[in-house]
C-alpha cells in the first residue's frame, strides 16, 4: 500500500542558492503529490501539514520567482501583494483538478501570473484616474482664472491669435502642394470670419474646410496633420513664454 507524504519520514529541507540554468527544485514531484493528497481529504489537520511542511514553501518561492521574472516587483506595496497573492492561493488549493491535464505547478503558476496581471491594470487604471482628476482640477482653476480676471483674459487671448495669425502666414512657401495651399487659405479665412461662425467645433470645422477647399475629409486631414505639427511647435514656444 502507498504510503502518503505525511506517513513518510519529513526530508531535511535545506535552502541552497540555485545555479542559472540548474532546473526547479523548490516545487518538485514531492509538492505535486503533497497538493492531490491536499485535494484529496477533507481532513483540516491533514490539510494544514501538508500547506506548512510541503505546499506553502513552494507557493512562497513560486510567487517570489513569477514577481521577479515578469518585474512585478515594481508594483507599489509589494510584499503586502505577494501575500495576498498566497491567500488567493489557498483559497483555490482545494479546486485544484489533475484530471485536467495540468500540473499543479503549471497550474498555479499561471494563475499566479495572472493575478499579478491583474494587480498591474488596476495600477494602470488608477494612475489614469488621477491624470484625469489633476487635469479637470486644472481646467477648473483656469476657467476661475478666466472669470476672475476676464479683461486680462481677453488680451491674452488677443495677443495669442494675434501671434498665431502671423505665424499661420509665414508657413506659406514656394513648395506647398496645391491641396496644403488650399487647407491653409482657408485656414485664414476661418480666422478672419471666426465672429461669424455659429458652431465653431472640431466636426463644424471639418465641414467648413471641406467646402471652402473642394477637398475631401482625408485630404483635409492628411494637410492638417502638417500643420497640427507647426501649431505644436508654436504653442510649446507661448507656453514657454519664448514668444
Amino acid at each position: 500500500m502507498r504510503r502518503t507524504l505525511l506517513e513518510k519520514k519529513k526530508p531535511t529541507i535545506r535552502r541552497r542558492r540555485r545555479k542559472r540554468g540548474s532546473g526547479r527544485k523548490y516545487f518538485t514531484q514531492v509538492h505535486e503529490d503533497a497538493i492531490l493528497e491536499y485535494v484529496a481529504t477533507d481532513d483540516i489537520d491533514v490539510r494544514t501539514r501538508l500547506y506548512v511542511n510541503y505546499i506553502g514553501p513552494a507557493f512562497d518561492e513560486m510567487v517570489d520567482k513569477i514577481v521577479y521574472t515578469y518585474k512585478f516587483n515594481n508594483l507599489p506595496n509589494i510584499d503586502s501583494l505577494k501575500d495576498e497573492c498566497k491567500i488567493w492561493l489557498v483559497t483555490i488549493l482545494g479546486k485544484y483538478d489533475a484530471t485536467k491535464g495540468s500540473k499543479a505547478f503549471s497550474y498555479f503558476s499561471v494563475i499566479t501570473k495572472n493575478w499579478f496581471i491583474a494587480q498591474t491594470k488596476k495600477k494602470a487604471k488608477r494612475n489614469r484616474r488621477e491624470v484625469e482628476l489633476g487635469e479637470l482640477s486644472k481646467d477648473l482653476e483656469m476657467r476661475f482664472i478666466s472669470t476672475s480676471n476676464p479683461y486680462q483674459k481677453q488680451r491674452e487671448n488677443e495677443e495669442f491669435f494675434g501671434l498665431l495669425n502671423s505665424e499661420i502666414n509665414s508657413w506659406e512657401h514656394d513648395n506647398m502642394k496645391e491641396s496644403e495651399k488650399k487647407v491653409l487659405d482657408a485656414i485664414r479665412i476661418l480666422f478672419d470670419s471666426v465672429d461669424d461662425i455659429e458652431i465653431f467645433n472640431k466636426k463644424a470645422i471639418y465641414l467648413y474646410l471641406r467646402e471652402i477647399t473642394g477637398l475631401n475629409t482625408k485630404q483635409v486631414v492628411s494637410n492638417l496633420n502638417k500643420m497640427r505639427v507647426k501649431y505644436r511647435t508654436f504653442r510649446f514656444k507661448w507656453d514657454k513664454g519664448d514668444i
